[in-house]
Protein backbone atom coordinates (compact mmCIF):
# COMPACT_ATOMS: atom_id res chain seq x y z
CA UNK A 1 0.00 0.00 0.00
CA UNK A 2 1.18 3.24 -0.77
CA UNK A 3 2.30 5.95 1.74
CA UNK A 4 0.24 9.02 1.70
CA UNK A 5 1.55 12.43 2.93
CA UNK A 6 -1.84 13.09 5.28
CA UNK A 7 -3.24 10.61 7.38
CA UNK A 8 -6.76 9.54 7.01
CA UNK A 9 -8.94 11.88 7.87
CA UNK A 10 -12.79 11.17 8.33
CA UNK A 11 -14.69 13.95 5.97
CA UNK A 12 -17.38 14.84 8.55
CA UNK A 13 -14.45 16.09 10.55
CA UNK A 14 -12.62 17.99 8.07
CA UNK A 15 -16.44 19.53 6.87
CA UNK A 16 -16.70 20.97 10.72
CA UNK A 17 -13.39 22.23 10.33
CA UNK A 18 -14.09 24.03 7.06
CA UNK A 19 -17.17 25.27 8.44
CA UNK A 20 -15.17 26.64 11.37
CA UNK A 21 -12.34 28.01 9.40
CA UNK A 22 -15.43 30.02 7.35
CA UNK A 23 -17.01 31.42 9.97
CA UNK A 24 -13.95 32.77 11.65
CA UNK A 25 -12.68 34.59 8.45
CA UNK A 26 -16.40 35.91 8.30
CA UNK A 27 -16.12 37.52 11.79
CA UNK A 28 -12.91 38.78 10.85
CA UNK A 29 -13.89 40.46 7.58
CA UNK A 30 -16.84 42.24 9.74
CA UNK A 31 -14.54 43.38 12.47
CA UNK A 32 -11.76 44.95 9.93
CA UNK A 33 -13.80 45.91 7.23
CA UNK A 34 -17.12 46.98 8.84
CA UNK A 35 -16.86 47.53 12.74
CA UNK A 36 -13.11 49.05 12.49
CA UNK A 37 -14.16 51.59 9.49
CA UNK A 38 -17.60 52.73 11.27
CA UNK A 39 -15.36 52.98 14.81
CA UNK A 40 -12.44 55.40 12.84
CA UNK A 41 -14.74 57.05 10.30
CA UNK A 42 -18.33 57.19 11.82
CA UNK A 43 -17.61 57.54 15.64
CA UNK A 44 -19.53 54.89 16.12
CA UNK A 45 -17.58 52.30 18.33
CA UNK A 46 -20.73 49.85 19.22
CA UNK A 47 -19.45 47.40 15.74
CA UNK A 48 -15.96 46.55 17.50
CA UNK A 49 -17.96 46.57 20.93
CA UNK A 50 -19.76 43.66 19.56
CA UNK A 51 -17.79 42.29 16.97
CA UNK A 52 -14.76 41.76 18.93
CA UNK A 53 -15.92 39.85 21.77
CA UNK A 54 -17.56 37.74 18.79
CA UNK A 55 -14.28 37.30 16.76
CA UNK A 56 -12.10 36.77 19.78
CA UNK A 57 -14.21 33.32 20.82
CA UNK A 58 -14.51 32.43 16.89
CA UNK A 59 -10.89 32.72 16.70
CA UNK A 60 -9.91 30.29 19.82
CA UNK A 61 -12.39 27.50 18.97
CA UNK A 62 -10.66 27.71 15.71
CA UNK A 63 -7.11 27.26 16.53
CA UNK A 64 -8.26 24.67 18.91
CA UNK A 65 -9.73 23.10 16.17
CA UNK A 66 -6.32 23.28 14.22
CA UNK A 67 -4.63 22.25 16.97
CA UNK A 68 -6.42 19.20 18.01
CA UNK A 69 -6.84 17.73 14.25
CA UNK A 70 -2.65 18.18 14.47
CA UNK A 71 -2.78 16.56 17.50
CA UNK A 72 -4.34 13.79 16.38
CA UNK A 73 -2.58 13.16 13.57
CA UNK A 74 -5.62 14.02 11.25
CA UNK A 75 -3.72 17.00 9.44
CA UNK A 76 -0.08 17.48 8.78
CA UNK A 77 2.55 20.40 10.55
CA UNK A 78 2.53 22.10 7.11
CA UNK A 79 -1.54 22.31 6.43
CA UNK A 80 -1.83 23.10 10.58
CA UNK A 81 0.64 26.36 9.68
CA UNK A 82 -1.03 26.74 6.53
CA UNK A 83 -4.45 27.26 8.19
CA UNK A 84 -3.52 29.15 11.58
CA UNK A 85 -1.57 31.56 9.84
CA UNK A 86 -4.40 32.17 7.13
CA UNK A 87 -6.63 33.09 10.53
CA UNK A 88 -4.37 35.91 10.65
CA UNK A 89 -4.98 37.33 7.02
CA UNK A 90 -8.59 38.97 5.74
CA UNK A 91 -9.83 36.72 3.27
CA UNK A 92 -7.38 34.05 4.58
CA UNK A 93 -9.85 31.56 5.26
CA UNK A 94 -10.92 31.72 1.22
CA UNK A 95 -7.64 30.84 0.07
CA UNK A 96 -7.12 27.70 2.34
CA UNK A 97 -9.73 25.88 0.34
CA UNK A 98 -6.71 23.21 -1.39
CA UNK A 99 -5.59 22.53 2.41
CA UNK A 100 -8.79 20.43 2.97
CA UNK A 101 -9.15 19.40 -0.56
CA UNK A 102 -5.82 17.69 -0.36
CA UNK A 103 -6.59 16.28 2.94
CA UNK A 104 -9.90 14.47 1.67
CA UNK A 105 -8.40 13.60 -1.97
CA UNK A 106 -5.13 11.39 0.45
CA UNK A 107 -8.49 10.49 2.96
CA UNK A 108 -9.84 9.01 -0.06
CA UNK A 109 -6.74 7.34 -1.89
CA UNK A 110 -5.94 5.63 1.64
CA UNK A 111 -9.40 4.51 2.77
CA UNK A 112 -9.84 0.53 1.73
CA UNK A 113 -12.26 -0.39 -0.55
CA UNK A 114 -14.35 -3.09 0.23
CA UNK A 115 -13.87 -6.21 -2.60
CA UNK A 116 -16.73 -6.73 -5.04
CA UNK A 117 -17.87 -9.98 -5.27
CA UNK A 118 -19.43 -11.52 -8.32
Amino acid sequence: MPTHPHPVTPPASLRTLRLTSLAEGTTLLLLVLVAVPLTRLAGWPLGVSVMGPIHGPAFLVYAAMVLQHLSSHRIAGRDAAQLLLAAFVPFGALFVGHVFRRTLRAAACATPHPATTP
